[in-house]
């Protein structure tokens, strides 16, 4: 099968400095959930709910990247990755989200950052990927402050014992899906279906990023999931982005919550009281990176039906993933020049962009997947033209690696640049990942 013909990179295109890398979160991959010391995270609670993730998996075993990780590092640097964005297992390093550190974990992370720099990777570091400790949940999650100054203990801990090995790190990954998704619509850990405790855990998340930033030593950024709004109805379209967009972005770069969904939200539920004085000072210290997770564009309309938002989701544009989700690249463009104008020249990462298709057979060693070849090269493309606009983008991270543990979707959905047999745990490089290589090397002349 022939490769999709892509926009050939322009020389000079990405800046001396910049990195191209692969991102894995630690739920999605490691398994040996109850192995040297782990506690349980609510994601270990979450799966063992009846109908909460297809087919009944779990993340015990995953991609077995706890045992094999040298193996996959070894694959990394065959790629010719420069980067590698991973995530630390709270409940690894610390089971119960306060006190003693457990030292098998830390050391665990020890090894596999000292991995990653032996072969020339970068290690950056995720501390939240979704997956706290279980006792911090039976203990009031999110929802209660005090998991806030709890993270802020455990980012000093971290920095403190890897500080030495990671090159940057990430505070929180995508605080919207956990806040939204996981205590408003109840489609993710902790599986809680109430707006008032979401909008509370949003901002615990942020204070808690604020917490953290205090306390590491080092690059330090946050990672949001963005997306360009399309909708026919301006005031359909400035909620949506207020809901997705706004609401973390402008808190961390400005220091206050949008007034518009301050008062969208106050008129439904009462003042939101949980902001106590210094708070937002806290949050919007100044950063080294934004880290930007972008799949796609997000399409509304009007429904005063549909609470607390009053939008309905349309549906989107072919072609799509088998996620479902649309493909444009040029989504990606538009978001990172709208970056740029409204919030100023903060250096960005894209921490995650990728697809996930249903791939054919292993064939010949290889695993042919050209519309992911074709869905990796034309958002690169639409990379290289907002460098050339003047966006201060530094990496670029593609997700992810393996094909892993996909949330509540189970192992249903592949995203990977490489092929996981999850019965045998053997690895092979599709086609995509192929390209990506070629195309790193490319990029460097």
């Amino acid at each position: 099968m022939t490769t999709p013909a892509v926009e050939p990179v322009v020389a000079g295109a990405f800046p001396v400095g910049f990195r191209f890398g692969v991102a894995m979160a630690a739920y999605q991959i490691e398994g040996a959930v109850s192995e040297d010391g782990r506690g349980p995270s609510i994601w270990d609670t979450f799966c063992r709910r009846p109908g909460a993730v297809a087919g009944g998996d779990t993340g015990d075993v995953a991609c077995d990247h706890y045992h094999r990780w040298e193996e996959d590092l070894d694959l990394m640097a065959s790629l010719g990755v420069e980067s590698y964005r991973f995530s630390i297992a709270w409940p690894r390093v610390q089971p119960d989200g306060r006190g003693a550190l457990n030292r098998r974990g830390v050391d665990w992370y020890r090894r596999l950052c000292s991995g990653l720099r032996e072969r020339g990777i970068e290690p950056v570091a995720t501390l939240y990927h979704w997956d706290l400790p279980q006792a911090r949940q039976a203990a009031g999650g999110w929802a209660a402050r005090d998991t806030a100054e709890r993270f802020g203990e455990y980012a000093a801990l971290m920095s403190a014992e890897l500080g030495d090995v990671v090159d940057a790190w990430i505070t929180h990954n995508e605080p919207w899906v956990t806040a939204f998704l996981g205590h408003a619509e109840g489609i993710k850990a902790p599986g809680i279906r109430d707006w008032p405790t979401a909008l509370r855990v949003s901002h615990h998340l942020l204070l808690s990023h604020g917490l953290a930033v205090q306390a590491l030593s080092g690059a330090v950024g946050i990672t949001l999931n963005l997306a360009p709004v399309r909708s026919d109805d301006p005031a359909a379209l400035l909620r949506m982005d207020g809901y997705m967009n706004r609401w973390f972005l402008d808190p961390v770069l400005r220091g206050r919550y949008p007034e518009d969904m301050l008062a969208h939200y106050e008129r439904r539920y009462g003042p939101f009281d949980v902001v106590r004085d210094g708070d937002l000072a806290l949050i919007s210290q100044p950063l080294d990176f934004l880290g930007v997770n972008y799949y796609m564009p997000q399409r509304v309309r009007s429904d005063p039906a549909r609470q607390p938002l009053e939008l309905g989701f349309v549906h989107p544009v072919a072609p799509t993933t088998a996620m479902g989700w649309e493909v444009d690249p040029d989504g990606l463009h538009e978001l990172l020049v709208r970056l740029k104008r409204d919030y100023g020249d903060i250096p960005i990462y894209i921490t995650e962009n990728g697809a996930a298709f249903d791939d054919p057979p292993v064939v010949n060693g290889t695993l042919e997947d050209p519309r992911r070849v074709e869905y990796l090269a034309s958002h690169l493309a639409a990379l290289s033209r907002a460098l050339a606009d003047g966006v201060d983008v530094r990496r670029y991270f593609a997700w992810s690696m393996l094909d892993n543990f996909e949330w509540e979707h189970g192992y249903a959905k592949r995203f990977g640049l490489v092929y996981v047999d999850f019965s045998t745990q053997r690895r092979v490089l599709k086609r995509s990942g192929l390209w990506y290589r070629d195309f790193i090397a490319s990029a460097r002349g």
